[in-house]
């Protein structure tokens, strides 16, 4: 028991300590290379804290056990938008883009319903999983695409001096790429503490994947997300957001998918894959708003927790 409390003390702190790092590397970056926050948020923070639920949902798959796999990129991308978003946006409000309101949002939220769709027989084929990664791979052609011709752009303001020296563009990098690390296994004792302490108190195997798991390789996001917030970088925040689910969504589940085909149970179609549209559907609504379309209040981020908290209770009664 010593040692579970242990972990998560422990990974909790080097967690905190990491995203700082990440985040401040991550908007360095952006300064430096005339690339719009939102951007890096999207590509390399939402993508990078993506890679734990990369390696749970493969192994998870390699070992046959598809509700794990699936479970684990459903619940984390519920986490990720009632939870994270939930939270930062209750500790700050965040503006969010007209771009991101007319084609990022809708473009999630489309990609949700897709690989619902792709799920809703129980089966997830090696040829749904080649489409999903197809699709991903226009998605980033067509991002790249984007944010260089957004960096090439005339008067683009991305806040801060762009004049970085050689050393401070090293500096930048060596701060993304250790905070990256750091955070990755930071999380990784974090849910093993807290993995062992839910066994420990009875838990089932299914509610701790959907809550414990998917929370703990969520843990990135949450920590870049509200330190993103801290510092007054709102694109970023948002597009950790964002970029981590789609990433979810085509990549992760496509190479799972690939690994072995998946099976999905019914609880997983009938429950987490429509509680996953409906979040993403409420944020849509919410940045569209009609008191202040474009930002997210933090009244609208308390709706989001206490949708993800409802979403437990009834994880709970499910056993």
């Amino acid at each position: 028991m010593i040692w579970d409390v242990l972990g998560v003390g422990v990974g909790l702190g080097v967690l905190l300590w990491s995203a700082n790092w990440f985040v401040d590397g991550a908007a360095a970056i952006a300064r430096r290379y005339r690339v719009a926050p939102f951007w890096i948020g999207m590509v390399i923070v939402g993508f990078g804290t993506s890679a734990p639920e990369m390696l749970v949902s493969v192994w998870g798959a390699y070992e046959g056990k598809g509700g794990i796999a699936l479970g684990n990129v459903v619940g984390s991308n519920i986490t990720n938008i009632a939870l994270i978003l939930g939270l930062t946006v209750c500790l700050r409000p965040i503006a969010v883009a007209g771009r991101v309101v007319r084609v990022e949002l809708p473009l999630l939220l489309a990609v949700a319903v897709v690989s619902a769709g792709l799920l809703w027989d129980g089966h997830l084929g090696r040829g749904d999983a080649g489409m999903l990664l197809g699709v991903f791979g226009v998605l980033m052609g067509w991002s790249v695409w984007v944010a260089r011709r957004e960096a090439q752009g005339a008067g683009l303001d991305l806040g801060g001096s762009v004049s970085l020296d050689g050393s401070q563009v090293r500096r930048a990098w060596g701060r993304l790429a250790v905070g990256l690390v750091a955070l990755l296994v930071s999380a990784r004792v974090l849910v093993w503490g807290a993995e062992s302490l839910a066994l420990r108190m009875g838990m089932s195997e299914l509610f701790i994947g959907l809550t414990v798991v998917a929370l703990g390789t969520s843990l990135p996001e949450l920590a870049a997300s509200i330190a993103a917030a801290r510092r007054g970088e709102n694109e970023i925040a948002l597009g950790n957001i964002l970029g981590s689910n789609l990433f979810n969504s085509l990549a992760v589940i496509g190479v799972a998918g690939l690994v072995r085909p998946l099976e999905a149970s019914p609880e997983i179609l009938h429950r987490d894959l429509i509680t996953q549209c409906v979040v993403t559907f409420a944020l849509l609504l919410f940045a569209l708003g009609w008191r202040q379309p474009g930002r997210l209040q933090r009244w609208e981020g308390a709706a989001l927790l206490g949708g993800y908290l409802s979403y437990l209770v009834v994880l709970w009664k499910a056993g």
